[in-house]
């Protein structure tokens, strides 16, 4: 294509994804040798914790052309999702009774809602330009989206390693199409953190070990969502009431004061998630939990995770009579993961309330 040419379908690719309802799209080159070297001495030290694939997919995280081969350009894109008609954040972390559910997991499963824009985002542009190599992802494959979306100058890798954009805060997704054609990169963009450091205090279980340094083995999102046994009891007093994921780093974040909610769509609250109380979801049956997470990124924790995490939010919950007949009820839970955490739960219980009498643990 020519300069003019390129410019257009530039253009072009950026009216679709606003139509698309995008919030902004970028072009970056895949070059990545400064993040790539960052990532394998993140993985020397052992950060990943369970995450066996972030080794095992070697160097096509950062090399794109070795998972696509012919990849020449990445178009990355940004979708935001914090949902307008959600209770307050930091109303429902400090009511000790409610669960906590990630801000991003209230509603729809992103996964598949940026695919699919992404992939009508890609016929459109080879309507235009006929068949051309692509493929679209969506923390479906090893991609360095943060990096390859700093390139492509929708934002900067803050100090708790999320993306954060000057006019949009961080409360947003990234998408890719990884295409086989040159396109002009946008000019990535520069860091403004500055001095502030309101992110790494705030994480309740401490995983920001230095700037722009996470140990996941310590993130409670990992803890809560990708760790698939027993949360380490040294976590599990500083995950309070937070049953899937954690926003506590970029609750703090003043970049966020810009960030505009979403009303409405796909990532709206369901079944009241953003305000339900603890006992009351850890009455859900199985059938239950399978129901109401349809189509929720919550649905790949799976109803034993689930129960888990809500055992350790009860644990941590003001006593009551209702909370301690819940958690007495999945005592004997045929999951001696369940089991394990219940028994923990009412033993906190019983060592904060001595007068209730000490339950046995062992």
């Amino acid at each position: 294509m020519s300069p003019s040419e390129s410019q257009q379908l530039i253009d072009d690719i950026r009216r679709w994804s606003r139509d698309l309802g995008f919030s902004a799209v970028g072009f970056a080159n895949i070059e990545l040798g400064e993040d790539e070297a960052r990532l394998q001495d993140w993985l020397a030290a052992g950060f990943h914790g369970e995450l066996g694939y972030m080794a095992r997919h070697g160097k096509k995280r950062t090399r794109p052309q070795l998972l696509v081969p012919g990849t020449l350009s990445c178009i990355s894109a940004r979708l935001d999702y914090w949902p307008a008609q959600a209770k307050d954040a930091q109303a429902t972390l400090n009511d000790g009774e409610l669960g906590y559910v990630s801000r991003y997991a209230l509603g729809r499963d992103y996964h598949k809602i940026v695919r699919k824009r992404l992939a009508t985002l890609g016929k459109r542009i080879e309507v235009a330009l006929g068949p051309f190599g692509h493929r679209v992802f969506c923390d479906s494959a090893p991609v360095m989206e943060k990096a390859l979306a700093r390139n492509a100058g929708l934002g900067w890798i803050g100090k708790h390693t999320n993306l954060i954009q000057r006019d949009a805060g961080s409360y947003f997704f990234l998408g890719e199409i990884y295409v086989d054609i040159k396109l002009p990169a946008s000019t990535a963009a520069s860091a403004h953190c500055g001095t502030c450091s309101a992110c790494m205090p705030a994480c309740p279980t401490g995983a920001i070990v230095a700037p722009y340094r996470v140990d996941a083995r310590r993130c409670i999102s990992y803890l809560t969502i990708e760790l698939t046994g027993a949360i380490p009891e040294e976590f599990r007093r500083a995950i309070g009431n937070r049953i899937y994921g954690c926003d506590d780093c970029q609750l703090v974040c003043p970049w966020n004061k810009f960030a505009e909610p979403v009303a409405g769509g796909d990532f709206a609250p369901r079944h009241g998630l953003d305000r339900t109380g603890l006992v009351e979801l850890f009455a859900w049956s199985e059938a239950q939990f399978l129901e109401r997470t349809a189509g929720s990124a919550i649905r790949r924790l799976g109803y034993e995770r689930w129960l888990r995490n809500i055992a350790v939010a009860l644990g941590n919950a003001p006593r009551s009579a209702a909370l301690i007949a819940a958690l007495e009820s999945r005592a004997e839970h045929p999951s001696a993961l369940v089991r394990e955490h219940v028994r923990w739960a009412l033993a906190e219980h019983a060592a904060r309330s001595p007068t209730a009498g000490h339950y046995q643990t062992g």
